[in-house]
C-alpha cells in the first residue's frame, strides 16, 4: 500500500542505495586515475556521483510540498535549487556550442581564400568531462563545419585514466589536420607521469603537438607556444623568424600575451584556459577569474600591446562538475 510514510522511506532507502554506489562508483574510478594527490581525486568523483541524489530530490521536494511535509517555501526552494544543479551538472556540459568569427591576419591585404580555424580547448579528459559521448558530440559538430585545420589550446587532461589514448581514438574522425599545445594541467600538473600518457595518445590518434615548432601555410604560419604556469613560454626568438605572413599564435594561457614581442606584423592568439569562468555568478566568478587570469582574460577578443587575443570557454570541467550559463563552445574563426 502506497502511504505517505512508505513513499517517505522509499525517498529515503534510494538516497542511501545512491549514496552507496556514488562512493563504490567514486572509489573504482579513483583507482584508474593518474594522479598523485588519489584521495583529492576521491573527493572530486564523489561529488561528481553523488550529483545523481538531485533527481530523487527534485521529485520528491515536488511531493513533500503537496503533503506538507516540507513547508511551501521549503519545497519550493529545494524543487528550483535541484532543479538548476541538474540542469549546470547533466544538460548544459552536453549542450556542445559553435561560435562563428571572422578576423583578418593580415592588414594589408585579405587573404586569397579565407582559411576555416576550428578552435577548441579545456577538453579536461578524466574527472568530469571528456568522456565519449562529448567528444562524439565535439567531432561531429567540427566536422559538420568542414574546417581547413584544429586547433587544440591546451588542458586535454584533468587526471584521466590510463586509457587515455582508447578515449582520443574518436578525434581520428576529424576531416582535417589537429594541431596542439599542451596546458598546465598537462604539464604542471597533476605531474611528469601525465606527459607520457598525453603525449602517446595524441601520437596514436593523429594530433601534431606543435609546441615550439612553426607550421608553415600559404598566407601565414601558425607558432604552438608552451604554457606559461608550466614555465615553457619564450617568443624571444620570434622577431628572428622570417616575417613575410602574419602569425597566428597557439598557446593555452591567454596572459601568454604580454610576452609577444613587437612583430612587423600584428599576431593573433588563440587561447583558453580560463573557462569563461565555467560557472557563472553575479560578483562572484569575476572575483575567482581575477586570480585565473592577472591581465583579466575571461572570454572572446582582446587586444594588447603587440597582438590580439581570442579566449576560448573551452568544453570541458574542473574544480566542480557543473557549467551554468558558460555551454561548451567549439569557435570557428574564419582568417580572412
Amino acid at each position: 500500500m502506497w502511504t505517505s510514510n512508505s513513499i517517505i522511506l522509499y525517498f529515503y532507502l534510494s538516497f542511501v542505495f545512491l549514496a552507496l554506489w556514488s562512493i563504490a562508483q567514486a572509489w573504482m574510478s579513483q583507482a584508474r586515475t593518474e594522479t598523485i594527490h588519489p584521495f583529492k581525486a576521491f573527493v572530486h568523483l564523489l561529488a561528481f556521483y553523488l550529483a545523481y541524489l538531485l533527481f530523487p530530490l527534485f521529485f520528491f521536494s515536488l511531493y513533500a510540498g503537496w503533503i506538507g511535509y516540507y513547508s511551501a517555501h521549503e519545497a519550493i526552494f529545494i524543487f528550483f535549487l535541484s532543479a538548476v544543479l541538474i540542469y549546470a551538472r547533466f544538460i548544459e556540459p552536453q549542450s556542445v556550442r559553435i561560435q562563428k568569427h571572422r578576423y583578418q591576419l593580415n592588414p594589408e591585404q585579405p587573404f586569397r581564400q579565407p582559411v576555416k580555424v576550428a578552435l577548441i580547448a579545456d577538453l579536461h579528459i578524466g574527472l568530469f568531462s571528456g568522456h565519449e559521448r562529448q567528444l562524439r558530440i565535439i567531432v561531429e559538430k567540427i566536422n559538420q563545419q568542414n574546417p581547413d585545420l584544429v586547433v587544440v589550446a591546451g588542458d586535454w587532461t584533468y587526471e584521466p585514466e590510463n586509457k587515455l589514448a582508447d578515449e582520443l581514438m574518436i578525434l581520428r574522425q576529424i576531416d582535417a589536420p589537429v594541431y596542439s599545445v599542451s596546458g598546465n594541467h598537462d604539464e604542471q600538473y597533476p605531474g611528469p607521469p601525465i606527459q607520457d600518457l598525453l603525449r602517446h595518445a595524441l601520437e596514436v590518434n593523429d594530433v601534431m603537438d606543435i609546441e615550439g615548432k612553426v607550421i608553415d601555410f600559404a598566407e601565414f604560419r601558425l607558432i604552438g607556444i608552451g604554457d606559461l604556469w608550466a614555465g615553457k613560454t619564450d617568443m624571444r626568438y620570434m622577431p628572428s623568424l622570417p616575417q613575410d605572413k602574419p602569425w597566428l599564435i597557439l598557446s593555452h594561457n591567454p596572459d601568454t600575451v604580454d610576452m609577444v614581442p613587437q612583430l612587423p606584423m600584428r599576431p593573433l592568439m588563440l587561447s583558453g584556459h580560463t573557462h569563461g569562468g565555467q560557472v557563472e555568478l553575479p560578483f562572484v566568478t569575476n572575483y575567482i577569474m581575477k586570480k585565473v587570469s592577472i591581465l583579466g582574460h575571461k572570454h572572446g577578443w582582446y587586444r594588447h600591446e603587440n597582438a590580439d587575443v581570442f579566449v576560448t570557454v573551452g568544453t570541458g570541467m574542473v574544480g566542480v562538475p557543473f557549467r551554468f550559463r558558460v555551454p561548451p563552445t567549439i569557435d570557428i574563426i574564419e582568417l580572412v
